[in-house]
């Protein structure tokens, strides 16, 4: 009898009939035999509802009560689907993150989980249960309710399976895997049996918004099995999904590109014309970090007669702040001038088979520079290459890459392609 921790997001549920197809799944893994324990997130858009009505009352609401607000949606969903579980003649039990409990630190609103005691749900489990947990909160050392930050829901799941130990991590969303990428863009975009977890950390943290980045960071960590499905298929539907899994041999010879991914929340800075000396990196991006500003991709240009110019990228909701921080540095630094563009975008390439595979950052430039796109920085790991480039080109640059990487092909029809 397998252990299965099984997560369902805002859209599962949804609405009255969305947590009854939830409420049957379920039944229907608990009748092929699987101890389950199913962590919910709020009805979609409640979370944002509650937190709207605080900031009528208050724009600068208090940490603490924020949390204690935005943590009772997901409470409602763990009561409204043990009752549709009791109506199918099942025993269910709901669980909050504080009656676990699951114990984070006390960073209100982005609290990181520091341990979780599974005796009561081992118990529940024992005795028949199906244990519903709500997802994205928890408790700190000093009883007080946290959460997770959003998307915490993926994290609890993940967490969760850790500690239980569970035979697999489910996680159910609005689409049915993980794709090469967004099938919207492009409609050619094939679904992948099988993924990475490096390859899926990195398209999480390059814009794909499957899965909650630190859900994955913590399925790695504690080598949980994750796989991605949909809930919106037919409750007796055999489909399994994405598995997110460890790196194998056989993957890394199977596909070379597994994606392509793209975040339009980009913008650039470049500080003009600074004395090339040591130190100066630091001059630029230590008043960026102190007002807690993220820094991507950075490049700097070669030195001309002892001065250089200095590129960054940070999210485009951060450009307005980090341009007013660097303007009031420029004089101390020495730089000719600040400006920026917050019209950019970010477009890259994903796969384990990079390491083994030259000439794959080539052939991405040559493609983008036959139809015209200008590459403005570029970043590379071992298994990604970034570009930035002009957001109106940024759907056009991922159709061709897909196109180009033959994207749309399982990797076996590839090898038969004359």
């Amino acid at each position: 009898m397998s252990l299965i921790v099984q997560k369902y997001g805002g859209t599962s549920m949804g609405s009255p009939e969305r947590i009854r197809e939830v409420a049957r799944r379920v039944q229907r893994f608990v009748k092929e035999g699987h101890r389950l324990v199913v962590v919910v997130s709020a009805m979609s858009g409640e979370t944002n509802r509650l937190l709207g009505l605080a900031k009528e009352l208050n724009p600068e609401g208090d940490p603490r009560e924020l949390d204690v607000i935005a943590s009772t949606g997901e409470q409602v969903s763990i009561g409204l689907l043990c009752i549709a579980l009791h109506a199918l003649g099942m025993k269910a039990r709901s669980y909050t993150g504080f009656q676990v409990p699951i114990r984070t630190d006390a960073a209100y609103s982005k609290a990181r989980i520091l341990a979780i005691e599974e005796a009561n749900i081992r118990r529940d489990l024992d005795a028949g249960h199906v244990v519903v947990v709500a997802g994205f909160q928890g408790i700190d050392e000093a009883g007080n309710i946290t959460t997770l930050g959003r998307g915490g829901s993926d994290t609890t799941g993940v967490a969760l399976a850790a500690a239980l130990k569970a035979d697999e991590c489910q996680i159910y969303t609005d689409v049915d895997g993980v794709y090469t990428t967004d099938p919207r863009i492009v409609p050619e975009a094939r679904r992948l049996d099988t993924v990475t977890f490096e390859e899926m950390l990195e398209l999480a943290s390059l814009g794909s918004k499957v899965l909650q980045i630190r859900s994955v960071e913590f399925a790695g960590k504690y080598q949980v099995k994750l796989r991605v499905l949909s809930s919106f298929t037919d409750v007796n539907s055999t489909d399994m999904g994405t598995l997110i899994t460890f790196e194998e041999e056989e993957n890394m010879e199977q596909a070379i590109i597994s994606g392509i991914a793209f975040n339009r929340d980009e913008a650039k800075i470049t500080v003009l014309g600074v004395p090339d000396r040591p130190g100066i990196a630091y001059a630029i991006l230590g008043p960026v970090a102190d007002a807690n500003i993220d820094v991507d991709m950075i490049i700097q240009n070669a030195s001309t007669e002892g001065m250089t110019d200095f590129s960054f990228t940070v999210h485009r909701n951060e450009f307005k702040r980090a341009m007013r921080i660097l303007e009031g540095v420029k004089g101390e630094i020495k730089a000719k001038g600040v400006v920026g563009d917050d019209r950019i975008a970010k477009v890259s390439l994903v796969g384990i088979g990079m390491r083994t595979h030259a000439g794959i950052a080539s052939q991405m430039f040559g493609c983008l520079a036959r139809e015209g796109i200008n590459i403005q920085m570029i970043s590379t790991s071992e298994i990604k290459t970034s570009v930035v480039v002009d957001e109106k080109y940024m759907e056009l640059a991922v159709r061709v890459l897909h196109k180009e990487f033959a994207l749309d092909k399982a990797p076996d029809e590839e090898k038969m392609r004359p």
